[in-house]
């Protein structure tokens, strides 16, 4: 086991890093620190989830042919005690609730990590936490979840970090490399963000409406074309420049890659849940109307994947 890391100047040592959502990346990331020897502590939905964390023993990280169940400490996010350091690893929707939840366990100062698709429950997050440091995070990398506390790691990728009022990098980025949890500090936070919802924004929708994986968008180049040329617009009409550049490029480079993946907005269609519309397409088709721009394949793909979700009893926004 690595030896443990200098502490904070103000601590006698590291602060836990407290992991609410133990879906595929919160449990990729809970995995990976608590692996490196770093305290870590789950949060968990309630007493019966804590009851059937325990009884499957821990929570298991599978990497290539490698398997390890690792007995990390958790708690039930009603009770969780003092917060300093929170990686809310959550659906976009829920983000805001679970940190109105958490605020009164939140120690001043305390830094909350942001690891959300799409845009919007960033300020919606940091309006509901004044008292903390918000630092939103995008990741590239690939995991699903084998069964509830099973995560398989999928594909390498990378994590950008920042904040969106800027400011330097924190000291705990060593604890990510030691942890071998690939991050990079950015005071361009926000081109992240708005790049990674284009491309989400290009394929997801169509995967949900096609019942397909990512690589049947192949066959569908002129509409994802289409909607690439809008969404540069778009990211121009933002101030987000450089997130636009080489945006077709990169989109048919995620397909290519993932080509054997479902999205997660898929995924969550196909399984009956909730699907994250209102922090992609919905972010995109306000910013547009803010704008005055008009973007009518976005908009009329925003209609076509309301209207499948209302069909399958699912929520539209």
């Amino acid at each position: 086991m690595p030896a443990p890391l200098p502490a904070p100047p103000d601590s006698a040592s590291p602060a836990p890093w407290h992991i609410l959502g133990a879906g595929s990346l919160g449990g990729l990331w809970a995995t990976r620190l608590a692996r490196a020897g770093l305290p870590v502590c789950l949060l968990l939905r309630d007493a019966q989830r804590l009851a059937d964390y325990h009884a499957a023993g821990g929570l298991t990280l599978e990497q290539g042919d490698l398997s390890r169940c690792l007995r990390i400490a958790a708690a039930s996010s009603a009770a969780p005690g003092a917060i300093r350091r929170l990686l809310l690893a959550c659906k976009a929707y829920d983000a805001a609730p679970l940190a109105r939840r958490l605020a009164p366990w939140l120690a001043p100062g305390a830094e909350v990590l942001l690891l959300q698709n799409g845009l919007g429950s960033q300020a919606e997050v940091a309006a509901a936490l004044p008292q903390a440091r918000c630092i939103c995070v995008s990741s590239t990398e690939g995991a699903f979840r084998r069964s509830t506390f099973h995560i398989v790691h999928a594909g390498g990728g990378d994590n950008w970090l920042g904040r969106l009022d800027g400011g330097p990098a924190p000291h705990w980025l060593e604890e990510l490399e030691r942890a071998g949890i690939p991050a990079r500090w950015t005071p361009q936070i926000a081109e992240r963000l708005w790049r990674k919802l284009a491309i989400n924004c290009a394929i997801n929708p169509l995967t949900v409406l096609h019942d397909c994986r990512n690589g049947n968008l192949q066959g569908l180049a002129g509409e994802v074309d289409g909607l690439c040329d809008e969404l540069q617009r778009l990211l121009h009409g933002v101030g987000q420049d450089a997130a636009a550049e080489g945006l077709h490029a990169e989109v048919w480079r995620v397909v290519v890659a993932t080509a054997a993946n479902s999205s997660s907005m898929h995924q969550d269609v196909a399984a009956g849940r909730r699907s994250e519309i209102a922090y992609l397409l919905g972010h995109a088709s306000r910013e547009a109307l803010r704008l005055g721009l008009p973007l009518p394949r976005l908009q009329a793909l925003q209609s076509r994947l309301q209207a499948h979700l209302r069909a399958r009893g699912l929520p539209a926004d």
